[in-house]
């Protein structure tokens, strides 16, 4: 089978313009005809790519995170930034009891 094209024997998802235009309804995107037309088929090859891939066996593959095996850099955790209350207060613009003052908002 070539890639990008659907396979004669597998059924493929019927995508119309009214199944576009629900779709951008539920994405919130305002479409035209012209641009519901053209997305017509655009949706039908990314589904048929997708039903190519569900056929693919991964039954053997272990899931992974990234492609490339890469350990995660870690760091001791440590507090490295701690009492600097007056350094970080410094700039505001009020303060009361060690604490940034806002004013009350009640609704």
């Amino acid at each position: 089978m070539k890639a990008g094209r659907a396979d004669a024997s597998r059924p493929s998802m019927s995508i119309d313009q009214s199944t576009v235009r629900r779709i951008a309804n539920l994405a919130r995107i305002a479409i035209g005809d012209e641009e519901a037309n053209q997305l017509v088929p655009e949706l039908s090859k990314i589904i048929d790519m997708v039903a190519q891939l569900q056929e693919v066996d991964t039954s053997g593959v272990e899931p992974m995170a990234a492609v490339i095996p890469h350990p995660m850099p870690l760091r001791d955790d440590v507090v490295t930034d701690g009492n600097r209350r007056d350094d970080i207060l410094a700039n505001a613009p009020e303060k009361a009891q060690g604490f940034f003052a806002v004013p009350k908002v009640i609704e």
